[in-house]
């Protein structure tokens, strides 16, 4: 089981580093749509709230540094903290109520909160441009579009992935 959790946690890293580049490709924007997301919370769904923090905190540090977005400097280690939240708080929650929008608004909540930590200490450190607020909340008017195709696909995706015998086994 474990060995099935790293393989598949990787092939959900790699979806979260090949689906914004396939954005960026055909020109849509990544901040919109949030491609990086989907793969993190799935993960959390999937594999559990300690694999999905693993998946949330790994893909932007290497999607970072192999295609440089999101960039390193501010917007990676913000997008780790919130990405890391994404698949824990799913993960957790879905585990404790089976409850896939429950799961899901818990995470996009607490993902936010993460990012206003993560944003906090990287204008502490790193970035003293970076006011916390303003970076959080002004993605956040900007992401409505991708957070509201989250809320339609993730819990379509999920209850096929879970109610799929073939693909059940595979996780099992």
């Amino acid at each position: 089981m474990r060995n099935k959790k790293i393989v598949l946690s990787g092939l959900f890293i790699a979806f979260g580093i090949v689906f914004p580049m396939i954005f960026h490709t055909v020109n849509l924007a990544g901040p919109i749509f949030l491609p990086m997301h989907i793969p993190v919370l799935v993960a959390g769904f999937l594999l559990g709230p300690i694999c999905g923090a693993i998946v949330g905190i790994l893909t932007p540090i290497l999607s970072g540094v192999m295609t440089g977005m999101p960039p390193i400097v501010p917007v990676m280690p913000i997008m780790a903290f919130e990405l890391c939240a994404y698949g824990l708080i799913t993960g957790f929650l879905f585990k404790k109520t089976n409850q896939i929008y429950i799961s899901l608004v818990g995470a996009m909540i607490g993902g936010r909160i993460f990012a206003l930590v993560g944003a906090y200490i990287v204008s502490m450190t790193i970035a003293p441009q970076v006011s916390p607020i303003m970076f959080v909340f002004g993605s956040l008017t900007k992401a409505i579009p991708g957070m509201i195709i989250q809320l339609i696909f993730i819990p379509i995706l999920v209850k096929f992935i879970t109610n799929n015998k073939e693909i059940s086994k595979v996780l099992a």
